[in-house]
């Protein structure tokens, strides 16, 4: 009975998020549309390839504009609902569990549709800023794995790598665990590597291509870790051996 009740939950749930889904996608298509629209008809005079030639433009200006829409809506529903993650121990079937899972599939309609074309830019960190994360001046970001924003905190000029991930959540045994993520100042987080939760990176450090930094490690400023699971580099070890 506990699994049968756990199924229709999740599948609730789902349906739901395709709800969301619509209703978030199709009022972000809006402005698109009406752009399409209105060049379509504005060129009803002139000949049909250049009608053809404008009604593509339109088009391809529209997917931007439908992207830029979207994360400006979704950044502001966020926000206006207060849908900010506390550090804790929840049950799956709680309020706090809800609202993370409510969070993350509203990134998540940005992640599967528009992400790639604003990554390293001053929208990606827009973004991030809308979904709650603090982050400081000058900092990069190339990876669409960068989840529970309002867990993260980031500091001035640190560069986060393409592909890592970085994760304020565990779920262990029917519990949801949310731990705050934080990383200093120019940091440097290579590409594919993991930041799990409750990790915190000093000042200056590098986190190596690829390394696993396990949950609640602490590294200190100016470290060097990589491996997999990351451990700081040697002494004797020089740069040039670490990579």
């Amino acid at each position: 009975m506990k699994s049968f009740l756990m199924t229709f939950a999740q599948l609730l749930f789902a349906l739901l998020m395709y709800c969301m889904g619509t209703i978030f996608f199709g009022l972000a298509l809006f402005p698109s549309i009406a752009l399409v629209f209105k060049v379509w008809h504005a060129s009803y005079q002139v000949a049909l390839w250049i009608r053809f030639i404008a009604l593509g433009l339109s088009l391809g200006a529209g997917f931007f504009l439908f992207g830029l829409s979207l994360v400006i809506l979704i950044g502001l529903v966020r926000t206006i609902l207060f849908l900010r993650l506390k550090e804790g121990r929840y049950p799956i079937f709680s309020w706090e569990a809800v609202k993370w899972a409510c969070v993350s599939s509203l990134y998540l309609l940005i992640n599967f549709t528009f992400i790639d074309f604003i990554l390293l830019t001053p929208f990606a960190n827009l973004l991030q800023r809308m979904l709650g994360a603090k982050l400081g001046k000058n900092v990069q970001i190339n990876s669409k794995f960068v989840f529970d924003a309002s867990l993260l905190e980031i500091g001035d000029n640190t560069v986060i790598g393409g592909g890592a991930v970085i994760i304020g959540h565990q779920v262990e045994r029917g519990f949801l665990k949310l731990r705050k993520v934080r990383i200093g100042k120019n940091v440097t987080i290579g590409s594919n590597s993991i930041i799990t939760p409750g990790c915190e990176i000093g000042d200056n450090a590098i986190v190596g291509a690829g390394a696993v930094l396990l949950k609640n490690t602490k590294i200190e400023p100016r470290g060097l870790w990589y491996g997999v699971p990351a451990e700081p580099a040697r002494p004797h070890h020089s740069q040039e051996e670490v990579k």
